[in-house]
C-alpha cells in the first residue's frame, strides 16, 4: 500500500476504555506482581505473592482483580495466579497510540467487494501490469525500500502459488496482493510476507481493501497461519488497512535501511489464524 490518509480521531470513549487498559500497569507493586507471575510459569498463590512482593494481602487481591479486568492474568479454581496468555498479544500496543490507530478496530467485519471490481488469481499474462503498480508503489516513497522493480521472473520466483491475487476494475488490472515464504525452514511453512498494491488512479476505491480481506481469507483456506507485513510508519492508510483486516502491531524496527539518503524504521503487524 502506498496510499496516504487520515486516521479517525480517537474518541472520548474509546480514549477513556484504553486510558484504563494502560492504568493498570501504572502502580509500581501492580507491575512487580505481574513481572513476578511472568517468572513463575506455573503461577503463584496470593499468599506467595504476598511473600515475593511484601506487601499487604488486601494489597496483593486488589492489584491481581485490577490486572484481571485488564485481562492481563487469570485465577484458577485452585487460588493460582497466572499470566493471561491471551492477554499477551491482545492488551494494546503502546505504539500503536504514537501510529495513530487506537481508533481502527482491530479485524472489522468483511465488507462487500466494492462495485465494479472483479477479484481473480494471477496469471502470467498479468506480471507486466503488476510491475507498472508496483513501481507507482515505488514512486510514492513509502511503499518499500525497493527503489526499482523486480523483473517477472524474479517475482514469480519470490511469491507463493495459490497465494497471488489481482483485483479489477474498469477491464484492467488496478491492484494485486502476493504472500512470499517468510522462511525456508519446514517449521515456518505457514508463515509468510504479504504485500498489496493498488494502480495510482485506483487508490481511494476500495481495491487494497478487497485484495487484502480476499488474501486473509483465501490464506486460511490454504492452511497459511501467520501473515505478515512491514510498513512505513508514514504509510497511515496502510496501517489502518491491515489492522481493519486483523493485523496487530508487534512493534518498530528502528533505522532498518536507508532509503533515499534517509534511515527509516518500519512497523512489524501480523495476522494469526484463527484470531
Amino acid at each position: 500500500m502506498s496510499a496516504k490518509s487520515r486516521t479517525a480521531r480517537l474518541s472520548p470513549g474509546a480514549a477513556s476504555a484504553h486510558a484504563a487498559r494502560f492504568a493498570a500497569l501504572a502502580d509500581p507493586d501492580r507491575l512487580r506482581l505481574l513481572h513476578a507471575l511472568a517468572m513463575e510459569t506455573g503461577g503463584l498463590t496470593s499468599g506467595a505473592l504476598v511473600e515475593v512482593l511484601g506487601i499487604a494481602p488486601t494489597a496483593v487481591e486488589e492489584h491481581v482483580d485490577v490486572l484481571a479486568s485488564a485481562g492481563l492474568v487469570t485465577r484458577s479454581p485452585e487460588g493460582l495466579v497466572r499470566v493471561a496468555r491471551e492477554g499477551r498479544w491482545s492488551f494494546p500496543n503502546p505504539v500503536d497510540t504514537t501510529l495513530g490507530l487506537l481508533e481502527v478496530p482491530l479485524g472489522t467485519p468483511a465488507a462487500p467487494v466494492a462495485a465494479g471490481v472483479r477479484l481473480r488469481a494471477m496469471e502470467p499474462g498479468d506480471l507486466e501490469r503488476v510491475r507498472q503498480i508496483y513501481a507507482e508503489g515505488i514512486a510514492t516513497g513509502d511503499a518499500t525500500f525497493e527503489t526499482r522493480v523486480p523483473d517477472a521472473g524474479a517475482l514469480e520466483d519470490k511469491w507463493l502459488r495459490g497465494h497471488r491475487w489481482v483485483a479489477e476494475a474498469d477491464g484492467e488490472v488496478a491492484g494485486w496482493a502476493a504472500a512470499a515464504p517468510a522462511s525456508g525452514r519446514p517449521v515456518y511453512a505457514g508463515v509468510v510476507e504479504t504485500s498489496v498494491y493498488v494502480a495510482e488512479k485506483a487508490r481511494g476505491l476500495g481495491v487494497a481493501r478487497a485484495l487484502l480481506r480476499h488474501q486473509v481469507a483465501e490464506a486460511d483456506r490454504g492452511g497459511l497461519w501467520t501473515l505478515r507485513t512491514s510498513i512505513f510508519p508514514e504509510n497511515r492508510a496502510s496501517l489502518t488497512l491491515h489492522r481493519a483486516a486483523g493485523f496487530r502491531t508487534l512493534g518498530v524496527l528502528e533505522r532498518v535501511g536507508e532509503h533515499h539518503g534517509t534511515w527509516r524504521d518500519i512497523v512489524t503487524m501480523e495476522r494469526r489464524r484463527g484470531r
